[in-house]
Order: structure tokens, then C-alpha cells, then sequence
């Protein structure tokens, strides 16, 4: 049992008044709100030991050092990565994707295959696409039903030996579905292709196990689980991370440079180039500590609980259709009301002091599966609370009012 209450007072910004109302912020699928332990220690990095990494020998660049290397040692741990030096610091979920389909132009030719799913944000389709124009190679996907969930018969006829990398999303960031990615990964991997899991979603809800699920890579965002934004991680398997290039080129990531030639530092350096988020990485860590003293288990039972009241009380309004409605799904609700755009819904109930994302969630295909411009999304977090629920379905009812 968690005790909800104790977790909201940690949070400081869910204590203020939008519009006049008590915030109400269901927009945790687009970034989480942080507890004091984060700021805090935002701040206590710049107030005591702010300097430069790796390359200084004065005591604050150790002590920075220590610091950030802590961190990745944490989240190695927290993900059950086999090696510390296969955890990559990197700016979030996006830039994990574009650092792998950069070092797949380098493996893949005409007529290879790249497969992602029509469940996929853009940041996993964009990229691949792009890979595709350079090499040649051809982008299939993995088509969905009407429950917002992947067709796997259909997956497995796609599967074949020009099947290079498949990419997918552990969970859907627009319906909430959760992926049977432990079934992919291994029927993937049985067609010799390798795969790319983006954990942005998923990292909020679930505590991944990247040795137990057998996926050769793994990405995720810090803001989404508390952490800062501009921070996030890449999990890749010490083999293919080996085999991939640098994704860029500069400071930290060489070890001899020449006008001749340029020879590469080893694991994890040859893919952090730069000064990094220094602050944003330490952070991190702290981020990953508090939700593990909260536990994964808690706040999944709990999130569940909230969707299951949410999902039954948006129901009694009449005309408003869900959309995913897979059994296995997560905290996120998209819905939208019969006749109404979901903007308008969005805005009015912002003036209600609720915040819901509105549009198509940077997953277009979804809304182009189901023919419509977009929903109104709510996406509940281990801080939310039932009551926050009652206030949306009382403003969702006074938007359909003012709309109809």
C-alpha cells in the first residue's frame, strides 16, 4: 500500500493552482513531475561540486567523476545489464534510436529489411526511414488490430532472413498497450535479426531485466521517470556496441588522435562524445533510487488500480470511445467524444486546472489507423489520485456540454 498523500507532499509543483483550480496533471506520458530528492540534488551538484569529468585531476572533477560513474553503475544494476560499459549515457530515447540506425548504415545494403510497428512514436519510425534512404534497405511493419495491439502471426510472416534489426516500443506512448516484447525479441532473434526495444514508456512503470529479456539494445528517458530532462540511457549488448561506430566524433570519445588517423576509446566513452549532461546524468540516478524505494511492484499495482477506476468512470459519459483497449496496457487512457475535436476538450478542462495532452502524440499512424485527428490523452501516475479522476470526468461532462 502506498501512501499516497506522503508521495504527493514530495512533489512540489502538484501543491500549486492552475487557473485558479488545484493542478491536476495527467500528462505523465509526456514527461513526469520530480520530488524535492531530484532538485535537490540538481542543485547540490551545482552548489558543490560542479566541474568538468574524466579529464581533470582537481578534486571537483573527481569528485564529479565518482559521481556520474555511480550513477551508471546504478542504472546498470536497476536494468540488469551484464557490463557497466554497456550502459550509455545519452540526451533521452531519441537520440539512443538515431545513435543505433546511424551504426546500422554502416552493416546494412539494398535489400535488407528494417522492421518497426505501426504501434511506433515517430522517434521509432523517423530514424529507420532515414536509414533506409541511405542504404536501400526497406521498412516493413507490424500491423495492429482494433484493440490497439500487434498482429504476432502477421509479425512472424514479415520475419525473414533480410530482417536485420526490429524496433518496437514496450509500450505504446498513445494507447498504453504493453508490448509482448520478451516473443519478439525471440522470434527475432530466431530469424537472425537483432533488436532495438524504446523503453520511454515503459521505464515509468516497469523495472526492465535487459539480460532476461534478451534484446540487443534498450533505450529510455530520464524525464519520464522523474529524472531531468536532456538526460537518458541506451543499453547495448558489449558485442554490438563493438561493432557499431562512433556516432560522433570530438573529445572523450578518442584515444589517440592524429592528423593521419584517429583510433577510438573504448566502452562507454566511444559513444559519448563531449562534455555530457553531467548534472542530468548524476541526477538520473537519484531519480532511479527513489521510485526503486517506492518499488516497481507498488507502483504498478497502484497504476493499474487508476486506470481500471479511470478507464470505468470516463465510460459513463456518453458518446466518449476509448481508444486501446488491449487487456495488457498500462496507465494511459485516450479517448475522444463523439462530434467534439479533442482540442477543444483539452482546452477547456485546462481552464479547470487539468492538464491532458491532446493531438496525435507523435504517432500519426495510430490516429491514421483509426481515422481520426488525434485524442485526448490522460496518463496517470503513481502520485495521482482517484479524486483527480472524478475532477477530469466532471470536466470532460462540462466540456461536452459547452461543446455540444
Amino acid at each position: 500500500m502506498l501512501d499516497i498523500q506522503s508521495i504527493r507532499a514530495e512533489f512540489p509543483i502538484l501543491s500549486q493552482k492552475v487557473n485558479g483550480k488545484p493542478l491536476v496533471y495527467f500528462d505523465n506520458a509526456a514527461t513526469s513531475q520530480k520530488p524535492k530528492v531530484v532538485i535537490d540534488a540538481i542543485t547540490a551538484y551545482y552548489e558543490e561540486i560542479n566541474a568538468n569529468i574524466h579529464r581533470g585531476v582537481h578534486k571537483l572533477s573527481q569528485l564529479a567523476t565518482d559521481a556520474y560513474e555511480i550513477s551508471r553503475s546504478k542504472i546498470q544494476h536497476h536494468i540488469n545489464a551484464r557490463h557497466n560499459h554497456e550502459v550509455i549515457f545519452t540526451s533521452g530515447t531519441t537520440y539512443g534510436i538515431n545513435l543505433v540506425s546511424n551504426g546500422f548504415a554502416a552493416i546494412l545494403k539494398a535489400g535488407d529489411e528494417v522492421m518497426v510497428s505501426n504501434l511506433e512514436h515517430h522517434s521509432n519510425i523517423v530514424p529507420w526511414q532515414m536509414l533506409c534512404e541511405r542504404t536501400g534497405a526497406k521498412l516493413t511493419v507490424i500491423p495492429m488490430n482494433n484493440q490497439g495491439e500487434l498482429v504476432l502471426e502477421e509479425f512472424e510472416k514479415l520475419l525473414s532472413e533480410k530482417t536485420k534489426i526490429v524496433a518496437v516500443n514496450h509500450i505504446s506512448n498513445a494507447l498504453g498497450t504493453i508490448n509482448p516484447i520478451k516473443e519478439i525479441i525471440e522470434k527475432a532473434h530466431k530469424a537472425g535479426a537483432a533488436v532495438l526495444i524504446d523503453g520511454a514508456q515503459a521505464a515509468p512503470h516497469i523495472k526492465p531485466d535487459v539480460q532476461e529479456l534478451d534484446c540487443d539494445f534498450y533505450v529510455f528517458s530520464g524525464h519520464k521517470i522523474c529524472g531531468p530532462t536532456g538526460s537518458g540511457i541506451l543499453y547495448g549488448k558489449e558485442a554490438w556496441l563493438n561493432k557499431l561506430p562512433p556516432y560522433q566524433g570530438g573529445g572523450e570519445m578518442i584515444k589517440e588522435v592524429t592528423f593521419e588517423k584517429t583510433t577510438y576509446a573504448e566502452l562507454p566513452h566511444k559513444f559519448e562524445a563531449g562534455t555530457p549532461n553531467i548534472e542530468g546524468g548524476i541526477v538520473l540516478g537519484t531519480a532511479i533510487d527513489y521510485l526503486n524505494s517506492i518499488g516497481f511492484d507498488n507502483i504498478a499495482a497502484y497504476e493499474h488500480e487508476l486506470l481500471e477506476y479511470g478507464t470505468q468512470r470516463l465510460l459513463e459519459i456518453e458518446g466518449l470511445k476509448i481508444y486501446g483497449t488491449s487487456k495488457n496496457k498500462t496507465s494511459v487512457i485516450s479517448f475522444n467524444i463523439e462530434d467534439i475535436h479533442p482540442y477543444d476538450i483539452g482546452a477547456i478542462v485546462d481552464k479547470l486546472g487539468i492538464a491532458v495532452r491532446t493531438g496525435h502524440h507523435c504517432a500519426q499512424p495510430i490516429m491514421s489507423f483509426f481515422n481520426i485527428p488525434g485524442t485526448v490523452r490522460a496518463s496517470f501516475a503513481f502520485y495521482n489520485t482517484k479524486e483527480e479522476i472524478d475532477a477530469l470526468v466532471e470536466a470532460v461532462k462540462k466540456a461536452k456540454t459547452m461543446l455540444s
